[in-house]
């Protein structure tokens, strides 16, 4: 356990010591004042201003700016629907893989382009290469360009005064991908290539096993559903495999944005736990790194961009602690096991409780604390790539990726989204204090009045409606209840997860549903449209409200949003709207399941 805790408190330390680099990096880029090294690339970007005639001076009210950002997107989802329709007719496709069913194409198209990445099929059995690049990872980079200009806006909209407008669209988006992702993802893929992760755009290779594999599956029908008898047992097949296909393709190149952009989407089923993706150690550190890196570094930048940074520390300070906090149920819960597993001692009684922690579902070359770790980080930002298996974590160790993306995943969040959901509790925290005061609550020198918490209380209210509203659904159809393999407490908690991954735009699962039906795949993709989008425009009209307001000066009433004090309330805002809203649905997954578990031992 010391050993994992060392690790831990090394990714944490380099992970905060890079922020403020990071975080100045991004301020003088989202305000023209681009370093030497990158102002090469201006032309480009010049370029690209007048083969698409934006003209980049102009601004934008917050109306026309949520119009762009809504209009780019609905063509990405156009695109990536055809790709995986037509690739059975395009090129670059050395398996031949036919098209993509309608209800799975409808469901990646929407995840991709809202940076969810739920997968409900097979990577390295679906997709070809002309997808998975020109499709799924050109989305990466332009999902989370438009979640980080999202966040920018909202920034001018406290950092400015009596103005009507909050930025371009086309630049802030166009300056995301061209001076931050793209070279930042060139040289993590460039480090991912020398550790070992593929990129080549090779058929798959076939391997000869020295002795046969058999094992037994559920039988599906037509539609995919598990075929079940008479008693409603499910009907299982035997197969059996002489021979291994080696999946090769372009893949150091999608994990590198993968992370970077907390896209989560893996170039293998396996995602990052598959040798391919995620060869070594050093690998894996540089892809918690990347997870975090733009999300806290953002936080600088919102701090510079306002003119104190300490209120950019602040809210560094607020998810650094809810993190911490998380993290250590996560490896704690790992680390004691599952108390139905013991090691006999010399006198044939039963002695520890899983011996050395609960392994299941975890690679050996990363451990429990890594594992533990990566899993805290994925759903703490909006990425969802794994490194191991959620659904075999113990009850408790599987509710913190459940928790965090229910509250929003603001502790650090998604690149920009996760930014632009705490400071929508920021406004909350101010609102609550204000009325516990009684003076109308003020936020870095703007007065939130009704309009601003309306449109915060949107940002709060649709997520918890969407997924617990879906996943009741979900639970009482035939549809639904159809591709639950785990009954009882855990199959409830699977179905969470998954409405709660769709809506937070997270896109990991505990994987124990068949998700890959028509069914999940229109619900869930109604789920992450709702998510992404239904939570985007509520956020930009709060930031055209506040750009529109004047500076008011700080008093001797002024609440300080900088100190000690408002760090712990803003942690408790977000934990209390959480519980409130989620712990009903949580007592009747993983808690229960916790309680049988300990119960039944």
């Amino acid at each position: 356990m010391i050993n994992g805790i060392i690790q831990i408190a090394l990714y944490l330390g380099v992970l905060l010591a890079m922020a403020k680099p990071m975080g100045v990096y991004m301020q003088r880029i989202y305000e023209g004042q681009l370093p030497a090294f990158v102002r090469w690339l201006q032309p480009a970007e010049n370029f690209f201003y007048r083969l698409c005639g934006v003209d980049s001076k102009q601004e934008m009210r917050w109306t026309r700016y949520a119009m762009a950002a809504l209009w780019f997107s609905l063509l990405g989802v156009l695109v990536v629907y055809a790709l995986q329709r037509l690739q059975g007719m395009l090129p670059l496709n050395p398996q031949g893989f036919g098209a993509v069913t309608p209800d799975s194409s409808f469901n990646t198209a929407l995840s991709f382009v809202t940076n969810t990445n739920w997968q409900g099929y097979v990577g390295e059995t679906t997709m070809s290469y002309l997808t998975q690049m020109s499709g799924l990872a050109v989305q990466n980079f332009f999902s989370a360009a438009t979640g980080m200009a999202v966040v920018i806006a909202l920034i001018r909209g406290f950092a400015r005064h009596t103005t009507e407008t909050i930025g371009n669209f086309w630049v802030d988006m166009t300056r995301s991908t061209l001076y931050i992702l793209l070279p930042i993802a060139t040289v993590l893929a460039l480090v991912l290539v020398s550790q070992g992760v593929v990129q080549n755009f090779s058929a798959y290779e076939k391997a000869t096993l020295t002795e046969s594999v058999s094992y037994e599956q559920p039988k599906l029908d037509a539609d995919g559903n598990a075929v079940k008898d008479a008693a409603g047992n499910v009907v299982t097949e035997k197969v059996v495999v002489n021979e291994q296909t080696i999946a090769m393709g372009p893949v150091a190149s999608q994990e590198a944005i993968k992370q970077l952009g907390t896209n989560g989407g893996g170039f293998f089923n396996a995602n990052s736990a598959h040798p391919y993706e995620n060869p070594t150690p050093f690998a894996n550190f540089l892809s918690m790194l990347a997870i975090f890196i733009i999300p806290a570094g953002l936080c600088y930048t919102f701090g510079a961009m306002v003119g104190d940074t300490r209120q950019g520390w602040a809210i560094l300070a607020s998810m650094t602690i809810l993190f911490v906090g998380f993290l250590a149920v996560a490896f704690y819960a790992e680390q004691q096991g599952n108390p139905a597993f013991t090691t006999l001692g010399v006198d044939q009684t039963a002695s520890a409780a899983q011996s050395g922690g609960n392994m299941e579902g975890k690679e050996t070359r990363f451990g429990i604390a890594n594992s533990a770790l990566f899993a805290t980080i994925t759903t703490a930002a909006s990425c969802g790539a794994v490194n191991s298996m959620h659904d075999s974590f113990t009850p408790l160790g599987g509710m913190v990726p459940l928790a965090q993306i229910q509250l929003g995943e603001v502790v650090f969040g998604g690149v920009g989204s996760g930014l632009y959901g705490m400071l929508v509790y920021a406004v909350i925290a101010v609102f609550l204090a204000g009325l516990m005061i009684g003076r109308t609550p003020e936020y870095l020198g703007k007065k939130i009045e009704a309009f601003d918490i309306k449109m915060a209380s949107l940002v709060i209210l649709i997520p918890p409606l969407v997924i617990l509203g879906g996943t009741a659904l979900a639970v009482m159809l035939g549809v639904g209840k159809s591709s639950i393999y785990n009954p009882g407490a855990h199959g409830f908690s699977e179905v969470l997860y998954a409405f709660s991954s769709a809506t937070g735009n997270n896109g990991s699962a505990f994987a124990g549903i068949s998700a890959n039906t028509p069914f999940y795949n229109t619900a869930l993709g109604f789920a992450v449209w709702a998510g992404r989008f239904w939570l985007m425009i509520p956020v930009l009209a709060l930031a055209g409200s506040l750009a529109a307001k004047k500076r008011i000066p700080a008093s001797v009433g002024s609440m300080a949003t900088h100190t000690p004090l408002f760090v712990w309330l803003l942690v408790g805002t977000v934990l209390l709207v959480g519980a409130l809203t989620f712990v009903p649905a949580l007592a009747l997954g993983p808690v229960i399941e916790h309680l049988n578990m300990v119960n039944a031992h």
